[in-house]
């Protein structure tokens, strides 16, 4: 670890400032330690990427209300996807050879979920985001079988998200992701739909789900080569797409940034270091629109951001080099020096106007950190959480319905490692005693924890409870979670 890092008052809010401030990879290792030095190749493409593919916009998931529940329907399937010259990849899919549709359901709503699986493995689906009864999770206690269906059900009890769904087998859960399982869950509600908000799915409310994948010559998938974060692809694809172009036909185009990847983590912004405007984050819209000309995000975690164009114009968003706060030996290892075009921006020559954003967005119902007790440590290590691998026959906690917790995360690895809890969000309270950005300031369920620092969380549980079927908390880097960096927990009366 570099002198740096260990100095007082540079901490995550510091890094996600320099970062915010467009710093090149030279400033940022000299302020942080940074510089990448490393074996591992550093990947560059801007300006290198030849944008000639429609993107694609995954289609809404058809449903049907039956005795007061809305009910989709839903078929775990292989398949094979031309996504780079060269070949089809063998890929898995929902309701098709790669990814899924988009869920779309209303606070208030009961929804059942038909998950038929017609791989020729075991897979689950679990619900990122959602808070709902445990054994409506997907998590790896509800694995379907080959030829099986599962059907859980819920009532939708949380404001407006972008949510998402994607497989969680225990010890399997990288493979199934990677080889394509997976989509976007939009919430709704009224307090949302109240806002004047691009919401024409597709048009201006765009799913922008970013992965990353190696192909070899025959365009299959690559599923080895993994460095100490996992595996960090050479082509990154949108909602499936590699090299892909969006025609924008409004001013303001909402997009709904999700980091389905496996491993790496994007530090987003776009070629002319325009300003956009975040709007949400994991759990649902801030408070207040937050402008910004970066936004980092590690696997599984959300933004919904606003990004104007004029007529004609063209620009593409980025992945930038960012610092995760590891050693300077580390750094390109784990993708920090990458620079990535991720996706073209084609204005057309005429747009429809939109409203200007809202100043005020959600009200935010936090919970009172005078009702948390003690608070719970939990330190990260080398794919373990507090020395222990993750064992299904294990409960490492329990906690009470309706409880407001603190949790502390301190990661005390020299890797990158995030923490994600299920059925929860969670605000941050602190990151080694200094408040969260304004970016990190609202609802929760996945965030980066750099080595050596530790963040304070405050949750309130919900009133769902099981005495057998736990939860989930993990590691979100899907290699470290296979690997055993994942604990359970009941809710209980």
């Amino acid at each position: 670890m570099s002198d740096a890092l260990q100095r007082p008052g540079l901490n995550r809010r510091h890094l996600l400032q320099l970062t915010t401030l467009g710093l090149g990879a030279g400033a940022l290792a000299a302020l942080a330690g940074c510089s990448g030095r490393t074996g591992r190749e550093v990947l560059d493409t801007f300006g290198k990427l030849d944008f000639r593919n429609p993107l694609h916009i995954p289609p809404l998931a058809e449903s049907v209300v039956k005795d007061g529940q809305r009910v989709f329907d839903l078929v775990t399937q292989a398949g094979q996807s031309e996504i780079v010259q060269g070949g089809k990849a063998d890929t898995w899919g929902v309701n098709g050879a790669l990814l899924g549709p988009t869920l779309r359901a209303r606070r208030g709503e009961d929804i059942r979920i038909n998950i038929s699986n017609s791989l020729e493995v075991a897979t689950t689906l679990h619900w990122h985001g959602m808070r709902l009864p445990a054994v409506a999770d997907g998590g790896p206690h509800q694995m379907v079988e080959p030829g099986g269906t599962w059907s859980p059900a819920w009532g939708i009890d949380q404001p407006a998200a972008t949510l998402w769904y994607h497989p969680h087998p225990h010890g399997e859960t990288e493979k199934h992701v990677y080889k394509g399982l997976g989509g976007m869950f939009i919430i709704d509600d009224d307090e949302e739909s109240r806002l004047a908000l691009p919401r024409h799915y597709g048009v201006d409310d765009i799913p922008v789900i970013v992965q990353d994948k190696t192909f070899n010559a025959q365009g299959q998938l690559v599923e080895s080569g993994r460095v100490g974060v996992g595996m960090l692809g050479g082509t990154v694809l949108v909602n499936g797409t590699a090299a892909a172009v969006l025609a924008v036909t409004a001013e303001h185009t909402r997009l709904r940034l999700l980091n389905a990847s496996t491993a790496r983590s994007y530090n987003f912004g776009f070629s002319d270091d325009r300003s956009f405007t975040m709007i949400g984050s994991d759990g649902g819209l801030l408070a207040q629109p937050v402008p910004l000309s970066r936004i980092m995000l590690t696997p599984g975690e959300r933004a919904e951001i606003i990004v104007a164009a004029a007529p004609g114009e063209k620009f593409t968003l980025r992945s930038f080099p960012q610092c995760l706060g590891v050693a300077d030996s580390r750094a390109a290892e784990v993708g920090a020096q990458d620079k990535l075009e991720i996706l073209e921006l084609t204005a057309a020559a005429t747009l429809s106007p939109s409203a200007p954003i809202p100043t005020q967005l959600a009200t935010m119902d936090y919970p009172d950190p005078a009702l948390a007790g003690d608070m719970r440590m939990f330190q990260l290590g080398d794919n373990s959480i507090n020395s222990k691998f993750m064992d299904m026959d294990r409960i490492d906690l329990e906690v009470k319905a309706g409880a407001t917790e603190a949790w502390g995360v301190i990661n005390a690895h020299n890797q990158p490692h995030n923490f994600h809890i299920h059925d929860v969000q969670f605000q941050i309270l602190s990151m080694d005693n200094q408040p969260p950005p304004p970016e990190l300031a609202g609802w929760k369920d996945t965030v980066y924890v750099p080595p050596r620092m530790t963040i304070r969380l405050l949750m309130r549980f919900g009133e769902h409870t099981d005495p057998v079927i736990p939860y989930m908390y993990h590691c979100h880097l899907l290699w470290h979670e296979d690997m055993g960096m994942m604990g359970q927990f009941l809710v209980v009366e």
